[in-house]
């Protein structure tokens, strides 16, 4: 009697396995994901298990191990080399994930030319673009270099030997989500597609000490579309953010083995590309008449501190629940501001609809801003405009005291050189000087400097 062949589901979106098929994936919350796999497909599964398990090794003292010389060289490109850690790394893996037509292929494509003019031999694969579409954007960003190759090619295999055939220091992979190994028969894209072409991108690396930069698309919610094991495999994840509307444009790090997340790259989008955005500080807040609800702050981002323009909006509500929004700031967080603010000030916001803005497109990740945001409600709900040359740092907790934050020096250092005179703060650190603080300990101590 034949033995029954057994079935397999695998969910597109991360990559959990099943024997039935399952209408909600338990991992990733994806519904309608499984699709059942054939006897080829499994069979592939089985041999890309067999390809990642690595020969036995003796366990060693750690006292006897070397560490790695990590030796980094520069894109050139200063924003860049900050989010990086201080440059790229041989032999690394780095994803860059982001909204369509936000920018990842502009800047990894002027990254390439950098590169090509300082000496370094640099191939660019695309699976979505000509080889004449790339030829044009790389004349309008002046990255027509001899030692840039372009190869136009989806077939991991033909990627192979390309690679065999010159000595690239790095490359670059537009998308890996259009990427085929020809060992495989799922589609490309597919959750197997992925996961082994990026095995086999990441061992090449590794064995080569090549510099590999691949591009992923990102679903609804914002993450990097295919298996959740994507980002375990990398090296470095970085997230290209920012309106197509506006010309700044971000880039954060959310995984790096070889230098810190905290940093972010802020660029600037103009007629010849993504150029390293200069002069920032003003470009987020405005120095124009004093109007109730805006309210100035400074936010660390990493090493660097921007002055942000918080904008608020309280209006009388005729529903029974008024309206909460928040862009750029946590909507729940300003829940709870609201109600601290009913609590320790009386002040009757259930009945209004309250609209936060972040001006900039900025998305503030930190509890820094919330003495800015408060003040930004109270002078919109009074109808009191707050001074242009103060600006306001420092968390609330559920107490209504104010707490201190990190790095008020460097804050404060990025206000006084865009003009700002006063500083509402907890505690004023030493050695500053070239600007009023203000020490208030509770939110309704605050009151008495409007």
């Amino acid at each position: 009697m034949a033995k029954k062949k057994q079935t397999l589901f695998e969910c597109q979106h991360c990559g959990e396995q099943s024997v039935k098929w399952l209408g909600k994936c338990p991992s990733c919350g994806g519904w309608d994901s499984f699709i059942e796999l054939n006897q080829a497909e499994q069979e592939s599964l089985k041999y890309l298990s067999k390809q990642t398990s690595s020969d036995k090794q003796k366990a060693m003292p750690i006292t006897k191990i070397e560490e790695d010389d990590v030796v980094r060289f520069s894109s050139n490109n200063t924003e860049f080399d900050l989010v990086m850690g201080g440059g790229i790394v041989p032999g690394s893996l780095t994803l860059i994930g982001g909204s369509p037509g936000v920018g990842k292929s502009t800047l990894l494509l002027k990254i390439a030319g950098n590169l090509a003019k300082s000496g370094k031999k640099v191939l660019y694969v695309s699976g979505e673009e000509s080889a004449g579409q790339i030829k044009l954007r790389a004349t309008r960003l002046d990255a027509n270099e001899e030692n840039l190759y372009l190869l136009p090619e989806i077939s991991l295999e033909a990627i192979q030997n390309e690679m065999l055939r010159e000595n690239y220091e790095a490359v670059i992979i537009d998308s890996i989500q259009t990427m085929y190994s020809d060992k495989l028969t799922s589609a490309p894209g597919s959750v197997t597609q992925v996961r082994e072409i990026t095995f086999e991108l990441m061992r090449k690396a590794k064995e080569s000490r090549i510099a590999m930069f691949i591009i992923g698309h990102i679903t609804k919610d914002g993450s990097i579309a295919g298996p959740r094991v994507l980002e375990h495999m990398v090296d470095t994840v970085l997230y290209f953010e920012g309106e197509q509307s506006k010309e700044i444009r971000m880039l954060r790090g959310f995984k790096n083995r070889f230098g810190s997340t905290s940093e972010i790259g802020i660029f600037e989008m103009t007629a010849n590309g993504l150029e390293s955005a200069k002069n920032i500080s003003n470009r987020f807040f405005s120095s124009s008449k004093e109007q109730s609800g805006s309210c100035l702050t400074v936010t660390a981002e990493g090493s660097r501190a921007l002055i942000l323009e918080v904008q608020a909006l309280v209006s009388h509500s005729t529903n029974p629940n008024p309206k909460r929004s928040a862009t750029g700031f946590d909507t729940n967080r300003l829940n709870m501001l609201l109600a601290l603010l009913e609590k320790k000030l009386d002040l009757p916001l259930n009945s209004y609809d309250v609209f936060i803005n972040i001006s900039g497109g900025i998305k503030i990740k930190e509890s820094s801003c919330d003495l800015a945001v408060i003040a930004s409600i109270i002078s919109s709900f009074r109808n009191r405009p707050i001074s242009r040359e103060s600006v306001l740092i420092g968390e609330v907790s559920l107490t209504g005291e104010i707490k201190d934050v990190f790095s008020m020096e460097t804050r404060l250092r990025e206000a006084i050189s865009c003009g700002i005179k006063k500083a509402i703060i907890s505690t004023k650190p030493k050695g500053i000087v070239g600007i009023k603080c203000f020490e208030v300990d509770e939110v309704s101590k605050m009151l008495e400097l409007f």
